[in-house]
C-alpha cells in the first residue's frame, strides 16, 4: 500500500490517498482534491494507463474530488457508496430539505441561500463522477481481495475499505480529530435528517474490528491504536458537551451566538457547528446509548469519570 500526500485549499490541511497492487491491477482509494496539486500528485505519482479500480471511502471534495480527471484519462472502474449515489442523483431535492432542517433549528431561508452560495464558492460538491458503480453492488471487490466496512458517523456514506492488512479509514478513525458528524437529510426515506450519533454508535462495532490492522488514515498522521483513537474522540465528544450543557433547550441558532459570541459568520463554519452541537444534544437526549456501544467493545472505563461528570 503506498501513501499518497498532496495539500488541500481546505481547512483540513493535507490529504491522503492511497494505492495497491492486485493481481487483476492497480487499484487506487480515494483521489484527492480537484485541483492543479492534485492532478499533478496522480500524474507523477499513480500509472493511470495500469488503474484498475477506483474506490471511494466518501464523496466529500478532498477524496473524490478527481474522479473524472482520473476516468478522462484511464480505463478505470469507480466504486461509490450507495448513499452518494443518491446525493448525486438527488441534489436540489437535499439541499431543499437541509434548508427545512436548518430552518427548525432557527436559521432563516436567508441563511440556507448563503449557505448553498457558499457550498459554491468553496467547491464543496464538485461535478458527480461521469460514470460509477455502486461499492455495495460489486461483487468482484472481494473477489480481488478488496472487502469493506459501512462506518457511517462523519457522513452516511462512510465506507472503510480493507486489503490484506490494511484498512483504509477515509475520515472516520483520526489521529487526535474530532471529525465533524455533518448534518444531512436522511438519505434513505428523504424525510427528517440522519442521525450521525445513533449511526456512530452502531459503527463503533465495525471500526473495533480494525484492531491489529494498518490504518490508513485521510487525514494527519497515521493512526497506532485503534482503541487510542476511539476514546479520544469520545472523550473531546464529552469535553465539549460540557460547553453545550448551560443552553441546553435553546434554539441552535442562539447556542451558535452564545458560544462564540457573534465571531463565527461564514455560513458553512456555522453549518460544521451545527453539526456537531446537533450531534451533542442527540447524545444529551440518549447518553446510555453510546454507553452501551463503549461498555460491548470494552472502552467504557477509559471514559467513565468523564461521562458521569457530564450526565
Amino acid at each position: 500500500m503506498h501513501q499518497h500526500t498532496v495539500q488541500t485549499p481546505y481547512i483540513v490541511g493535507e490529504v491522503h490517498f492511497y494505492s495497491a497492487e492486485l493481481d487483476d491491477g492497480l487499484v487506487l482509494f480515494d483521489t484527492g482534491p480537484p485541483t492543479p496539486e492534485g492532478e499533478a500528485c496522480l500524474i507523477d505519482e499513480v500509472d493511470l494507463k495500469r488503474l484498475k479500480y477506483v474506490c471511494i471511502t466518501h464523496c466529500h471534495v478532498d477524496h473524490y474530488g478527481l474522479t473524472n480527471f482520473i476516468l478522462q484519462h484511464s480505463d478505470a472502474e469507480v466504486f461509490i457508496p450507495h448513499r452518494d449515489a443518491i446525493k448525486f442523483q438527488r441534489h436540489s431535492e437535499r439541499m431543499d430539505q437541509m434548508g427545512e432542517i436548518l430552518k427548525g433549528y432557527g436559521f432563516g431561508e436567508d441563511f440556507s441561500v448563503q449557505l448553498r452560495e457558499s457550498f459554491e464558492r468553496n467547491k464543496i460538491f464538485p461535478a458527480h463522477p461521469e460514470r460509477f458503480r455502486i461499492v455495495e453492488e460489486a461483487d468482484e471487490l472481494s473477489a480481488l481481495g478488496v472487502t469493506y466496512l459501512p462506518c457511517p458517523g462523519h457522513s452516511q456514506s462512510d465506507m472503510v475499505y480493507l486489503l490484506g492488512d490494511f484498512a483504509v479509514t477515509g475520515d472516520i478513525l483520526l489521529r487526535n480529530i474530532f471529525q465533524a458528524p455533518l448534518l444531512d437529510i436522511n438519505l434513505d426515506t428523504f424525510s427528517g435528517r440522519f442521525r450521525n450519533y445513533d449511526a456512530y454508535c452502531s459503527s463503533l462495532f465495525n471500526l473495533v474490528k480494525l484492531r491489529g490492522r494498518r490504518i490508513m488514515p485521510g487525514h494527519r498522521t497515521h493512526v497506532e491504536n485503534v482503541d487510542k483513537a476511539l476514546t479520544l474522540y469520545v472523550r473531546t465528544l464529552l469535553e465539549r458537551v460540557v460547553q453545550v450543557l448551560p443552553f441546553r433547550g435553546e434554539p441552535i441558532d442562539r447556542i451558535i451566538k452564545k458560544l462564540f459570541k457573534g465571531r463565527l459568520v461564514e455560513p458553512f463554519s456555522v453549518y460544521l457547528k451545527v453539526s456537531e452541537i446537533v450531534f451533542m444534544l442527540d447524545f444529551l437526549e440518549k447518553p446510555t446509548l453510546l454507553k452501551a456501544s463503549l461498555e460491548q467493545i470494552g472502552l467504557f472505563d477509559g471514559v467513565s469519570e468523564l461521562y458521569a461528570a457530564v450526565t
